[in-house]
């Protein structure tokens, strides 16, 4: 039907149903027996009354809307046009401008009882036309694929809006037969139009009496303690759990269903979403010219992300691999097609082609987030460490400096606390360059220190998942070994957060909730599988690693640590060391790691570094790659919860 059609065919319905409340009003005040006088009032004001109220419909927008999505925002404004109207021929009768007639004027009873009829049948007219089109679209996708028997665990907000959705689509394939809730109050309710059928705990006996395979967790940010049960319960009963987004991922009374998944590792831990304070970050990055570094790894890329969200003048994406730069250009590109994207390919450690990138691109605040990272690989080549984490940083941070770079952000690690790897000591020199360069910049030199980040490449979680495909056995490196976990989303929004609010000199500590022993992850990887710990899966511990430690510092103790505006951030009162000192540990750094005595940079980065523990000569059972010198693990020792205190030279110590 052509469009122009179907509008005039809506235009004479609205008026033909607020013709039949008029005169189904008439009827009712009159009790259906209309006498002469009557008759005339009604025919002379017809006119009169429908076309007030369409105009009424006009002035609110009531003909635009969709008849096909009404919803009760749309109804709720249908009944406020036609209050409006109602109110005006009210007004219009008290003060007799309405037509006389020689029976007299419109009784109110007329006008009071036509604005509840008129706005029934406006409001029933588009609720039927979109109970027809649902039904026409359910059998429309019914007719494609078979519905499996789902039960919904969690009856709040969360799980109503996931029933309302899979009832409206069954290409989906899942039908919802019952909630599961341990709330006493929501038992043998029917919420919805489906029955709550009792407690999670019944998970099992349930599923087998509804014939049921499949559940869906919908409790809205449930802790980790709370989903780990409840997979664990179906598990045990032999069903497939998946789970929802959080509340604060649903808009509009409406789930993407597309983003139902399994249970990762991440709702397990059970963290609450960090909440940016959006008006200080937005203002720090919206309309200036941003660079990252390390753009196209795990926490650059996600850094330009949440970057592109606040508007910057111009994103500049610096990244030495082509492959990694090539998606998250192509990525934010299509993602955020109004904000100029412009990539170079470039090694931190090249000056000539650095320098090139500053002169052209002039940004104002720089993200430093190109390093190497992983710990065991730096043992067996220190000097690239040094190269790359010293000798990089204070590339870019010197551009920084000479080109008036308003604000740069080194994204550091808590094994920069206490190191005990090289990795770990680099970082921490970089920490200290930066302090020192603070003192004499104009530009605001800030660290942001965070732990271990779930899921980015070469960490833990995809090693561990590769292990159990392969049936294991799952290596673990010691059973009280415990690590600080953040997701890569929420660590680069700190990251904002922390940059923002640096004043220079600063190092940022955030906060990341309780330490997670990696035992206890992995066990819960392998439950998140399907499979049990310890008998489908083995867990074999492999021992501490070179340049590992048991536990991980962030300096986050109260007495000290400086709160800061956001409840996640805090700031660390190290002092900064002298400049000429850190500089020539630097240049002697740099000079040895092109050597090939490995052992004389440990010895320098500890000169540097004092709470360095540099690593002992490998012990015949331990292997390292072929050509490189063998190292060993340094002593570790078991411990409760670390005491963190500052010394008065500023350097953060265990007690």
């Amino acid at each position: 039907m052509p469009r122009f059609l179907n509008q005039y065919l809506r235009v004479v319905f609205d008026l033909g149903v607020m013709s039949l409340a008029y005169w189904l009003a008439f009827l009712f005040r009159f009790e259906f027996q209309l006498q002469r006088p009557a008759v005339e009032i009604l025919l002379i004001n017809w006119g009169w009354i429908v076309g007030v109220h369409y105009v009424g419909l006009i002035a609110f927008g009531i003909p635009r809307m969709s008849w096909r999505y009404l919803n009760m925002r749309d109804a709720s404004k249908v009944s406020i046009a036609v209050a409006a109207s109602s109110a005006l021929l009210i007004t219009l009768r008290l003060l007799r401008v309405l037509p006389l007639t020689s029976g007299g004027v419109i009784p109110l009873g007329v006008l009071a009882m036509d604005f509840v009829l008129a706005f029934v049948g406006l409001v029933g007219a588009r609720a039927s036309w979109r109970l027809w089109s649902e039904l026409q679209d359910r059998r429309k996708r019914g007719s494609q694929r078979a519905r499996h028997r789902v039960l919904l665990i969690g009856a709040g907000e969360a799980g109503v809006i996931v029933a309302r959705e899979l009832a409206n689509r069954p290409d989906l394939g899942l039908k919802p037969v019952g909630f599961l809730d341990d709330d006493v109050l929501k038992r043998r309710t029917i919420i919805g139009g489906i029955p709550v059928l009792g407690a999670t705990h019944e998970v099992a006996e349930i599923a087998a009496r509804k014939r049921v395979k499949k559940a869906l967790i919908t409790i809205a940010n449930a802790s980790g303690q709370q989903i780990r049960r409840i997979t664990e319960l179906c598990r045990d009963a032999g069903i497939e759990a998946k789970i929802i987004p959080g509340i604060y991922e649903i808009v509009g009374d409406k789930v993407n269903l597309s983003r139902v998944r399994e249970v990762a590792i991440q709702d397990l831990l059970g963290r609450e979403p960090v909440l940016l304070d959006e008006e200080i970050v937005g203002s720090s990055i919206r309309s200036r010219v941003v660079l990252v570094t390390g753009a196209g790894g795990s926490i650059g890329s996600e850094l330009c992300r949440q970057i592109c969200r606040f508007g910057p003048e111009r994103l500049v994406l610096l990244d030495r691999f082509e492959n990694a730069l090539f998606e998250i250009h192509r990525e934010l590109a299509a993602a955020f097609p109004q904000v100029p994207i412009d990539p170079r390919i470039g090694d931190v450690c090249d000056v000539f082609r650095m320098t090139q990138v500053f002169e052209t691109s002039k940004p104002e605040i720089v993200f430093h987030a190109a390093a190497h990272k992983h710990v065991p690989m730096m043992e067996w080549n220190p000097g690239e460490a040094v190269k790359n984490n010293i000798g990089g940083t204070r590339i870019v941070a010197d551009l920084a400096d000479q080109f008036g770079v308003q604000r740069f952000v080194l994204v550091s690690t808590d094994k920069a606390v206490n190191p005990t790897s090289v990795m770990g000591a680099t970082k921490r020199v970089a920490e200290i360059y930066l302090q020192a360069l603070s003192q004499r910049s104009n530009t605001r030199f800030v660290t942001v220190r965070f732990g271990n980040v779930l899921g980015s490449a070469g960490s833990v979680i995809p090693i561990f998942r590769e292990q159990i495909s392969r049936g294991g056995p799952v290596l673990v490196t010691h059973p009280e070994m415990r690590r600080y976990f953040m997701t890569i989303p929420e660590a680069s929004q700190l990251v904002l957060q922390a940059g923002a609010m640096g004043n220079g000199g600063e190092i940022f500590i955030l906060d990341m909730g309780e330490p997670v022993r990696i035992v206890d992850l992995a066990r819960d990887l392998i439950t998140l599988s399907g499979l049990r710990p310890d008998e489908d899966i083995e867990i074999r511990f492999s021992g501490v690693r070179p340049g590992e430690k048991l536990f991980e510092e962030l300096s986050t103790a109260a007495e000290h640590a400086e709160k800061t505006k956001h409840p996640k951030v805090f700031t660390g009162r190290i002092k900064p060391h002298e400049w000429e000192l850190v500089t020539t540990g630097i240049e002697v750094l740099l000079e040895l790691a092109r050597g090939t005595a490995m052992d004389r940079v440990r010895a320098a980065l500890g000169d540097l570094v004092p709470e360095y523990a540099i690593a002992r000569p490998i012990s015949a059972k331990t292997t390292a790659p072929r050509g490189e010198p063998a190292l060993v693990e340094p002593r570790t020792e078991v411990r409760n919860e670390p005491i963190l205190v500052v010394d008065e030279s500023g350097m953060t110590i265990r007690n």
